[in-house]
């Protein structure tokens, strides 16, 4: 074990806060398997060998936006091939079809269109509350309250506080990407800012909602800015201590504009293994990071989940965002899968919902 490592290893035995430094020097460290004891010990000491799945469903009401960042294989034209808006009809039958499948989550996120203002999704969470009363919705990522805001022409806490009032229960962590501007504006160059993003989460948890963070890793960001972006996260969940979950999204290139700046086919396991790992060092505060088995296939969340991951997210239920982009796992797991996969690791599975309550405890 090389010197900076080793005392790296003392700090996180001893309980104590890593540092911006110790963050990049966990990323560049070829001690890969070091870096996921770490992990698994942080995460051991938090919860033992437990490991979360939710029953849920997706839903992405339309792929038609206004911003079309070049990271985004999903986004669409109004006008062009393969763009659609679903009514609520549609949406309210979705909603209905999973009913009798125990669902406890509904997850719906989607472009920036004018053609669904802030009064269609309120309609729309009324509706699924109508449907399913019991069910969390965490729904619009920071990009789309944001636009909401804008559009509707009324300040950010209104806009929430209508949305809550509706039956959003908790925002999703979508369109963090990377907070360093630089990033910013070569991959998503119409989106928020980091800053946004940070005051739009904060204002939902002083509205009483919780909800959760991600960092989109394996395009052209530094080491140094996915740790800065990290650390970001770190101090305000220690000003507002509304996160849930850090969820580190691996990047699929294909078919996005940025992906053809980019040499390879996305992320590697032994990228993905340690950004989950070192997610889980420098993000003491948070309390559960996540392993999205959608993203970077089930046999390498797997294998996360002795690398500080303990939660695999969830059934979902017809994915297409990162499937638009090449993913190439199935867009659905059956519960008994994912508690199989669990199990397999040597870990012991819990079915929660959104905000980590127990199903059937």
């Amino acid at each position: 074990m090389n010197v900076a490592l080793r005392r790296i290893a003392a700090k996180v035995e001893a309980g104590t806060r890593l540092s911006r430094e110790d963050g990049i020097a966990l990323f560049k460290t070829p001690e890969l398997l070091e870096v996921g004891r770490l992990a698994d010990l942080v995460k051991r000491r938090r919860g033992s060998d437990e490991v979360y799945f939710v029953t849920n469903l997706h839903v992405n009401p339309s792929n038609i936006c206004v911003n079309l960042c070049p990271l985004c294989a999903f986004a669409k034209k109004e006008d062009e091939a393969g763009a659609y808006a679903m009514t609520l009809e549609k949406i309210t039958a979705k909603v209905e079809a999973a009913k009798p499948l125990g669902i406890t989550e509904v997850h719906i996120v989607g472009g920036l269109y004018r053609g669904m203002g802030l009064e269609f999704y309120e309609e729309m969470l009324r509706a699924v509350k109508r449907i399913m009363p019991e069910v969390v919705i965490q729904a619009f990522t920071a990009v789309e309250v944001d636009y909401l805001s804008q559009t509707g022409g009324l300040p950010l806490e209104g806009t929430l506080a209508r949305l809550q009032a509706a039956g959003l229960d908790s925002l999703p962590g979508g369109g963090a990407e990377v907070f360093a501007p630089r990033v910013r504006r070569r991959i998503c160059p119409k989106k928020i800012g980091g800053e946004r993003w940070l005051e739009i989460h904060a204002t939902a948890h002083r509205l009483g909602m919780k909800t959760n963070a991600t960092l989109l890793y394996g395009h052209i960001e530094t080491v140094e800015e996915r740790v800065e972006h990290l650390l970001a996260l770190r101090e305000q969940q220690e000003r507002t201590g509304g996160f849930l979950t850090f969820i580190p999204l691996a990047f699929h290139p294909v078919n996005t504009k940025t992906g053809a700046e980019i040499p390879g086919k996305g992320t590697s396991g032994y990228d993905d293994l340690r950004t989950i790992a070192v997610s889980r060092l420098l993000l003491d505060n948070f309390p559960h990071v996540k392993a999205m088995w959608i993203q970077i296939g089930e046999k390498m969340a797997q294998v996360a989940l002795s690398f500080g991951a303990d939660d695999l997210d969830g059934t979902v239920m017809e994915e297409k965002i990162y499937h638009a982009a090449g993913a190439t796992t199935p867009q659905h797991s059956p519960k008994d899968k994912l508690r199989d996969l669990i199990l397999g690791a040597g870990k012991t599975p819990v079915e929660r919902d959104t905000l980590y309550r127990r199903v059937g405890a």
